[in-house]
C-alpha cells in the first residue's frame, strides 16, 4: 500500500477508536463504524493497487482544504517552485494547486507546477546531465521547499519533490552523503533567488491564489523587474 492508502488507513483506525470510546455516549453500534472503517480500508487497498493513489490524494486533500493555512501553504510552495523555475530559463507549461485540479488533467499526486523538462529528459536517458542543468533542477525541486521556510518558518510539503530529487541524483550515480550536501545547497540557492526577487514572488503569489493562467502569472512577475 502506498503512502497515501497508509494514510488512509490510519485515519479510519483513529476515528474506529474513538467511535468506540464515545459510541456508548452517542448512543451508536460499535458495527456502524467497525462496518465503515473496514469499508474505508478496502477503498484504501484498490486505490492503492489500482488507481495509483489517487483518489486517495483528492481525498485527503479534499479534507485538508478546509484548512486556510494549507491552502496558503500550497499556494505559496508552488510559487516558490514557478519563480525560481522562471529565473533559471526552465519554461513553466502549467500548474494545479490541489489533487482534483490534478486528477482533472490527467496528473497523479496532489498536483503542483509542470515543467518543460525535454532537455533533463534527454540526458537522462543516456544517463547522465550536464552540471549546468542539474543545479537548475535541483534547485527548482527544492524551491518550494525553500518558499515554506522562508514564509512560515518550516516546511510540511515537499515530499515528492525530495523523492524527485534523490532518485534523480541516484540515478546519476550520486552517492548518499552527497545528495543530502547537494540538497542543502539547492535549497540554500532557492532561498537566495525568492529573496532577491520578492517583489516579484509575492506578485505571483496573489496571481495564483486568483487562477491566473501561465501567461498572466509570466506577465505579474515581468511587472515587478519593468520587462
Amino acid at each position: 500500500m502506498n503512502q497515501t492508502g497508509l494514510n488512509l488507513a490510519a485515519i479510519s483506525i483513529f476515528a474506529m477508536t474513538l467511535s468506540v470510546l464515545l459510541g456508548p455516549l452517542l448512543n451508536i453500534s460499535p458495527f456502524v463504524p467497525a462496518i465503515a472503517v473496514f469499508g474505508v480500508l478496502g477503498v484504501a487497498t484498490l486505490d492503492s493497487l489500482q488507481w495509483q493513489g489517487k483518489f486517495g490524494s483528492v481525498a485527503l486533500d479534499w479534507f485538508a482544504s478546509f484548512s486556510s493555512e494549507h491552502r496558503d501553504r500550497v499556494i505559496h510552495h508552488e510559487a516558490g517552485h514557478f519563480l525560481v523555475a522562471q529565473q533559471l530559463d526552465i519554461p513553466v507549461v502549467g500548474y494545479t494547486l490541489s489533487a482534483w485540479e490534478a486528477l482533472k488533467q490527467g496528473q497523479a499526486g496532489q498536483g503542483g507546477v509542470q515543467f518543460d523538462t525535454q532537455e533533463l529528459d534527454q540526458q537522462l536517458q543516456h544517463g547522465k546531465l550536464s552540471a549546468q542543468w542539474l543545479d537548475r533542477f535541483c534547485t527548482v525541486w527544492m524551491a518550494g521547499i525553500a518558499a515554506e521556510q522562508i514564509t512560515y518558518g518550516n516546511s510540511e510539503g515537499g515530499n515528492d519533490d525530495r523523492t524527485k530529487f534523490r532518485q534523480t541524483l541516484m540515478q546519476l550515480g550520486i552517492t548518499a552523503s552527497d545528495v543530502a550536501q547537494r540538497e542543502r545547497l539547492a535549497v540554500l540557492r532557492a532561498k537566495t533567488l525568492l529573496q532577491d526577487h520578492q517583489s516579484a514572488y509575492e506578485a505571483l503569489v496573489t496571481a495564483l491564489q486568483e487562477r491566473q493562467p501561465i501567461e498572466s502569472c509570466y506577465q505579474a512577475i515581468n511587472a515587478t523587474t519593468g520587462t
